[in-house]
């Protein structure tokens, strides 16, 4: 039993006291990788459900301005593409990418398209969505652009709904007291 225990913790399939948080999740990049996202452990992560053809697209230039701004103090955005709500984002993962760079100049790392919602809902957005592992953000996604923000520990701390935007006053304040943790 002890052998089995060791070997579970040593391949990192047990979280540290029982509590998962988004480090153990891999996800496609929009390059189609295999990324793990622990390699943003130790950082402050913004997790967004993107669109390309949605009302909050403009969005992306307010997003783009924010990690500029905090990403040499410890600030990943992470874009994550999702064709749930009125078929707002129907591209391929290239033609998202393309969108992407071109309109907006994103530079920060992006997903693969997934679920947020739904029987197919992807792992981390089951994480996320779950009331009982996250009672502070938890529940159902209700349109593109929600905003987490995930603390150096890799568990969420905050929630923003669609129409917050990611340069408003309780974002910044949110990602700036996450961002002072990591100083101390």
């Amino acid at each position: 039993m002890r052998r089995l225990l060791l070997t579970l913790l040593l391949c990192g399939t047990v979280a540290m006291a029982g509590e998962k948080s988004i480090f153990d999740f891999t996800m496609n990049s929009i390059d189609g990788e295999p990324t793990s996202l622990s390699k943003f452990q130790g950082n402050v992560v913004m997790l967004v459900n993107v669109a390309s053809r949605c009302g909050f697209t403009p969005q992306y230039a307010a997003l783009e301005k924010v990690y500029e701004k905090y990403k040499d103090r410890g600030l990943v955005i992470v874009g994550i593409p999702a064709n749930d709500f009125g078929g707002q984002e129907p591209g391929s993962n290239q033609e998202i990418k393309t969108f992407c760079s071109a309109k907006y100049n994103v530079t920060f790392p992006m997903m693969a398209k997934v679920s947020v919602k739904g029987g197919d809902k992807a792992p981390l957005y089951q994480f996320l969505t779950d009331k009982s592992a996250n009672p502070q953000v938890g529940g159902e996604i209700q349109w593109n652009f929600t905003k987490f923000v995930i603390g150096p520990d890799g568990h969420p701390v905050a929630r923003f709904e669609p129409d917050v935007t990611p340069d408003s006053p309780q974002v910044v304040a949110s990602i700036e007291k996450e961002l002072m943790a990591l100083k101390k």
